[in-house]
């Protein structure tokens, strides 16, 4: 249990300070986005904790390279604990921060642990919303679900009397000459020095091809729009995934009688893996983040 947890060294500091959990994206481990953003928050005073989701990088479980998103929610609400008991943090001012499918799963968690504060959830996915109807929502029908659920449990079957699990595969590699600007992004993050990392399932061998399959019909921002504490939506405006996070704020506000301390920030020019590491033009927006959990941790 211990290699799963990646907390920032604390500096002396008088008093407990407020925390934040950090997790993501999907596929990517704590020594990627996750890692920076944690790191750049604990320098600004926050104790912070970076952490690999179940079955994936240093965390265990088994089948590995599995995804759920009941336990995935549960990761955060794990660290959310883990947090609470520690002696250098004020149990009240704990918030947390999901990274692309992990953004989705922080607004999950939001609206189920209310001990949660704060949440950032930054250049966001929907998974289950992506499994089930593919991007841009262009599965989107009943047919086209249903011949994703006969491959999967065709693969089931498969992997069962091959004794092994089968891999989806991460980031197409080598890239076509015509693949999508979003593909020809993630590449260049995860395959390259920039943000390749051996553990990576992303940057490598990617989930098991049966590892989203209980997304499809779990639809985890069904009670986003009861979440009373305060929220804060990054995207980036070019980036192919915006309508995630265009879509998750409106349905969080939709009816909410909380809605003052909810915000939705878009990045002019950022595409999404400018928002892993900051790309060329350092977008993270630290100083909003800073300010945005000071106010509200």
């Amino acid at each position: 249990m211990a290699s799963r947890w990646q907390p920032t060294s604390i500096q002396s500091a008088e008093g407990k300070l407020p925390a934040i959990a950090v997790c993501g994206p999907f596929g990517a481990v704590k020594e990627q986005c996750s890692g920076l953003y944690a790191q750049t928050l604990a320098e600004r005073g926050f104790v912070t904790l970076a952490f690999d989701p179940s079955f994936t990088g240093e965390s265990g479980g088994q089948p590995r390279y599995m995804a759920s998103p009941d336990i995935n929610t549960e990761d955060f609400m794990a660290a959310v604990d883990f947090l609470s008991l520690h002696g250098q943090v004020d149990a009240e001012r704990i918030g947390i921060l999901g990274i692309c499918g992990w953004g989705g799963m922080a607004l999950n968690t939001a609206a189920l642990d209310t001990r949660v504060k704060a949440t950032v959830a930054s250049t966001m996915y929907d998974m289950t919303r992506v499994n089930a109807n593919g991007y841009f929502d262009t599965e989107d029908s009943e047919e086209a679900r249903h011949a994703k659920r006969e491959a999967m449990c065709a693969q089931r079957l498969a992997d069962l009397r091959a004794g092994e699990y089968a891999l989806g595969g991460g980031v197409v590699d080598p890239l076509p000459a015509d693949a999508p600007k979003f593909v020809a992004d993630y590449y260049d993050y995860y395959k390259t020095p920039r943000g390749y990392h051996p553990r990576s399932l992303n940057s490598n061998g990617g989930w098991n091809v049966i590892g989203c399959q209980s997304f499809m019909n779990q639809p985890i921002l069904r009670y986003s729009s009861e979440i009373r504490s305060a929220v804060l939506v990054v995207h980036g405006e070019e980036a192919h995934s915006c309508y995630f996070g265009r879509d998750a704020y409106a349905n969080m506000v939709d009816g909410n009688a909380h809605v003052d301390n909810k915000e939705l920030l878009i990045i002019p020019g950022a595409s999404h893996t400018d928002l892993y590491d900051g790309g060329e033009n350092k977008v993270i927006p630290w100083d909003k983040l800073e300010c945005f959990y000071r106010q509200y941790l």
